[in-house]
């Protein structure tokens, strides 16, 4: 409980970390969220490969999580009698509309620190015209 207490409360001060970072326009600020963004893609994707690599684990998992959490009024029968090959694809398509929303949000932190980055670039060329002849 101490555990996750603790990721929790981490989690919540990296995404202030990175609302306060374009708020203010820090772009450094935004760089753990971006990171941790990262890594829970990269989880998600071994969770798929995984899928696709041990189909079979799917129906000992759901068996599993049926037996524990969902109570029995629920199609538990109806869960439990689907095509594993049926079960492997609803749920790679599951995991595969997950992942590209993930991207996207992802895609939309980067640009978020690209503008943000390229703002605060003083690189921007200043000409100085007047109307002196002299």
């Amino acid at each position: 409980m101490c555990i996750a207490t603790a990721i929790s409360l981490l989690m919540i001060l990296i995404c202030a970390m990175a609302t306060y970072g374009a708020y203010k326009q820090r772009a450094a600020w935004i760089i753990p969220f971006f990171c941790y963004q990262i890594f829970d893609f990269a989880l998600n994707t071994l969770v798929a490969i995984s899928v696709l690599v041990y189909p079979g684990t799917i129906q000992d998992y759901l068996r599993q999580l049926v037996n524990h959490l969902i109570p029995p009024i629920f199609y538990k029968e109806e869960v439990m009698s689907v095509n594993p090959t049926c079960l492997v694809v609803i749920i790679l398509l599951f995991i595969s509309i997950i992942l590209a929303f993930k991207g996207y949000l992802i895609s939309c932190v980067w640009n978020c620190y690209r503008y943000i980055n390229g703002r605060n670039n003083s690189d921007v060329l200043v000409y100085i015209t007047t109307n002196d002849t002299a």
